[in-house]
C-alpha cells in the first residue's frame, strides 16, 4: 500500500464518497420517472421492470471484467473510467427517442456502474491500514443510500417542474463534473497496481468458496433492495393514492437509514468474526419487515422502509469488509472477489426485479412484495457455504493514512 499524506487521503476519500453518491443518484433517479416514461413511450409495469433490470444487468455483466482490469491496471483508472461511462449513459438517457433506446442507454449506464464499484471499494480500502478499514469502507458502501435518497427526492421534485428528461440529464451532468474533479485530484499513486508486469495464473478469487457463497446468498436481497426503491413511488401513487411527494418521502425511508447501517456493519465486521450469524440474523429481519409491507399504513410503511434499509446497509458493509481479511487472497484481487459476488447478485437481482414487474402486471403489488420477501429468504440458504471468518490481517497503523473517528482501536 502506497502511503499518502493525510490531507491527500481525506481529499481522495471525500471525492470517492461524492462519486458514490452521484453513482447512486443516477441509478435510482429512474424510479420516480417510471410513470412519466410509461406515458411518453406507452409502456406499463412489465416494461418498467425490464428497464429497472437493464441497469442491474449492465452493472452485473461488468463486475468481473472490472476486477480483472483492476488487477492488471490498478483500481484508480478503472473506477474513474467506469463512473465516467455511467455519467455519459445516464445523461444521454435524457435524449432517448424510443423505449428501446432508453433501455440501451440504461444498460450502458449500468455497465459503467459495474466498472466503477468494486475497484472503487478497493481504492477506498487501500487508503487506510489493515484493521482500520471497516468504517471508511462501510461509509463508502452506505453513501450509496444517500445518493439513492437524493435520486428519489431530486427526481420526484424535478419531474413535475421540468419533466423526466431534464431530471435524468441533471444527474448525468453532475456526476460528470465530479468525475472530472476526481481525475484531477486523486493521485495516480492511489490504488496503483502492485506489480508493473501483468499478473499471471488463475486468479485466487475464483477459487474461494466465500466469494460464491456470498454471491448466491444475497441475490434475493439485492433484487429486493433495488426493486423496492424503484417501485415504492409508483406503488404509493397508483395503488395507495399518495401524492408524489409523500410517495417519494416513503421511498427515501427505504434507502436513507442504510447510511447508518453501513458504518455499524463495517465496524462490527472488524470487531467480531461471526459474520455468518450477522448475515443470517440481519437479513432475516429484512425479509420479515418486507413481508409486512403490503399490510402497512403510511407511518408503518415508513418504519418498514427504515428497518429494511438499515438491515441491507449493514449486510452490504459486512460483505465488502471481510474479503480484505480472507487468508490467501492478494490485496490486488480484492476488487475481483467483490466483483465476482457482485456480478452474481446483480445478475440474479435483475431477474428478481423483472419477476416482480411481471407479478405486478399479472397479479398485484401485494403479491409482488411477498414474492420479494420470499426471494430474500430462499437465496440466503447459500450462506451455509461461507467458511468461518479468520482473524483480521495484522498490520501496523500507517502514519500516512489517518484513522477515521470511531474506527476500531480508537
Amino acid at each position: 500500500m502506497v502511503e499518502l499524506p493525510p490531507r491527500t487521503v481525506r481529499r481522495a476519500t471525500a471525492l470517492l464518497l461524492a462519486l458514490r453518491v452521484g453513482y447512486a443518484y443516477n441509478w435510482f433517479s429512474i424510479g420516480p420517472a417510471l410513470l412519466a416514461v410509461g406515458s411518453t413511450f406507452s409502456v406499463g409495469p412489465a416494461d418498467w421492470g425490464l428497464l429497472v433490470a437493464a441497469f442491474l444487468a449492465g452493472a452485473g455483466a461488468f463486475q468481473v471484467p472490472a476486477g480483472l482490469l483492476s488487477r492488471r491496471y490498478g483500481a484508480r483508472g478503472v473506477s474513474l473510467a467506469g463512473v465516467g461511462l455511467l455519467a455519459l449513459g445516464a445523461g444521454a438517457s435524457a435524449l432517448s427517442t424510443s423505449f428501446p433506446e432508453l433501455f440501451a442507454l440504461r444498460l450502458l449506464a449500468g455497465a459503467g456502474a459495474g466498472l466503477f464499484f468494486s475497484p472503487a471499494i478497493g481504492l477506498v480500502a487501500s487508503l487506510y491500514p489493515p484493521g482500520h478499514r471497516g468504517v471508511p469502507v462501510g461509509t463508502f458502501s452506505s453513501a450509496f443510500s444517500a445518493g439513492a435518497a437524493l435520486g428519489l427526492i431530486g427526481s420526484s421534485v424535478l419531474l413535475p417542474a421540468v419533466g423526466w428528461r431534464v431530471a435524468l440529464g441533471v444527474g448525468g451532468a453532475g456526476l460528470g463534473l465530479i468525475t472530472l474533479l476526481a481525475v484531477l485530484l486523486i493521485p495516480e499513486a492511489a490504488g496503483a497496481p502492485e506489480h508493473r508486469s501483468a499478473p499471471r495464473g488463475y486468479p485466487v478469487a475464483f477459487r474461494l468458496p466465500g466469494v460464491w457463497a456470498i454471491g448466491f446468498a444475497f441475490i434475493g436481497l439485492e433484487g429486493a433492495s433495488f426493486t423496492t426503491t424503484q417501485f415504492v413511488v409508483p406503488y404509493g401513487e397508483t395503488v395507495l393514492g399518495w401524492s408524489a411527494l409523500v410517495a417519494g418521502a416513503v421511498g427515501v425511508m427505504f434507502v436513507l437509514p442504510s447510511v447508518v447501517g453501513g458504518p455499524v456493519g463495517g465496524e462490527l465486521a472488524e470487531r467480531y468474526r461471526n459474520h455468518r450469524t450477522q448475515f443470517v440474523l440481519v437479513t432475516g429481519v429484512a425479509a420479515a419487515v418486507l413481508a409486512a409491507f403490503p399490510y402497512a399504513g403510511l407511518l408503518a410503511a415508513a418504519g418498514v422502509g427504515a428497518v429494511f434499509a438499515f438491515s441491507y446497509g449493514f449486510v452490504y458493509a459486512v460483505m465488502y469488509v471481510i474479503p480484505h481479511d480472507w487468508p490467501g487472497l492478494p490485496s490486488a484481487e480484492v476488487p475481483l472477489a467483490i466483483g465476482v459476488f457482485n456480478a452474481i447478485q446483480l445478475a440474479g437481482g435483475a431477474g428478481v426485479s423483472a419477476l416482480f414487474g411481471w407479478v405486478v402486471a399479472v397479479r398485484s403489488y401485494s403479491v409482488g412484495w411477498l414474492v420479494l420477501a420470499g426471494a430474500v429468504v430462499l437465496t440466503l440458504v447459500a450462506i451455509v457455504a461461507l467458511p468461518p471468518s479468520a482473524r483480521a490481517r495484522a498490520g501496523p497503523p500507517s502514519s500516512g493514512a489517518p484513522v477515521p473517528p470511531g474506527a476500531p482501536g480508537r
